[in-house]
């Protein structure tokens, strides 16, 4: 880090999210945030913020980018290449929790700068960040929870491992639709969008250690729908690579037991405020 940029710290919020580092690189310019949740992406946060200053007129403008680290050691978050591309601010997670702490850091720095809404999309090049603009559409019309789906119309799936597919479509979506009392299709997917309003209320009750993991989107998916909040879905493209290594977290037998643990706990419950 230069002297040109100055971190600070957080929370400052009294809220109960992990600790974090922050950077910021520009003032505030937009009503909603797009917070991007990575960690050692390499090449792959590199291409989709390329992709992201491409489209400064439409993402750049209508949302100030938020990088949310979780703790990346390969260089691919440093604030010099930040600045190159629109990003307005980088989080780093200090204190403990995985994917959930992450996106509770974003939620949480964003809230206490005024946001209307966030949007978030994963930073490892499988989602297209020119679909942004569907989200803040149903934002701007009030919808509380905007869920980004591969399997709706206009949808794309793009050499999807076949074992998820048919695990979010015979499995989590089914589990999650019924619990919630909203019909989801695409209920693992980390491309969505949730409202001020939504991520305030003490019913949600987003900021718990207890959430620090995949549990959180499952858990607020569940609370959106049971609570009553305006919920609806929209057409997303989930494309993978054509070779090389799966961009994924969840890997093998015990990261997929992992998953379902934390969908049962959810859908039975367990994490009610």
């Amino acid at each position: 880090m230069t002297a040109d940029f100055t971190q600070t710290t957080g929370p400052s919020s009294g809220r109960q999210a992990p600790s974090y580092d922050m950077i910021e690189l520009s003032s505030k310019k937009a009503e909603f945030a797009l917070c991007v949740p990575v960690i050692n992406e390499g090449k792959r946060i590199a291409n989709q913020m390329r992709k992201m200053k491409e489209l400064a007129g439409k993402v750049g403008g209508p949302v100030d980018i938020v990088i949310a680290d979780g703790g990346s050691t390969d260089g691919s978050v440093e604030p010099e290449a930040l600045a190159d591309h629109n990003i307005r601010c980088r989080l780093t997670k200090t204190g403990p929790g995985r994917l959930g702490a992450q996106i509770q850091m974003a939620m949480d720095w964003c809230l206490d700068q005024g946001y209307a809404g966030v949007v978030l999309i994963d930073g490892n090049d499988k989602d297209e960040p020119a679909e942004v603009s569907r989200f803040l559409e149903k934002l701007g019309q009030g919808y509380d929870f905007v869920q980004g789906s591969r399997f709706v119309s206009g949808g794309l799936a793009v050499r999807n491992p076949a074992s998820r597919v048919w695990g979010i479509k015979l499995v989590h979506a089914p589990a999650l639709s019924l619990t919630s009392g909203v019909r989801y299709t695409d209920t693992t997917n980390g491309f969505r969008a949730y409202s001020r309003a939504f991520l305030l209320d003490a019913r949600v009750s987003v900021f718990r250690t207890e959430l620090g993991g995949y549990e959180l989107h499952y858990y607020l998916s569940r609370q959106a729908g049971r609570l009553g909040f305006r919920v609806c879905e929209v057409p997303v493209s989930r494309i993978y690579p054509e070779s090389g290594e799966i961009p994924t977290k969840i890997g093998g037998w015990k990261g997929n037991l992992k998953v379902l643990r934390c969908l049962w706990d959810v859908c039975t419950g367990h994490y009610d405020a």
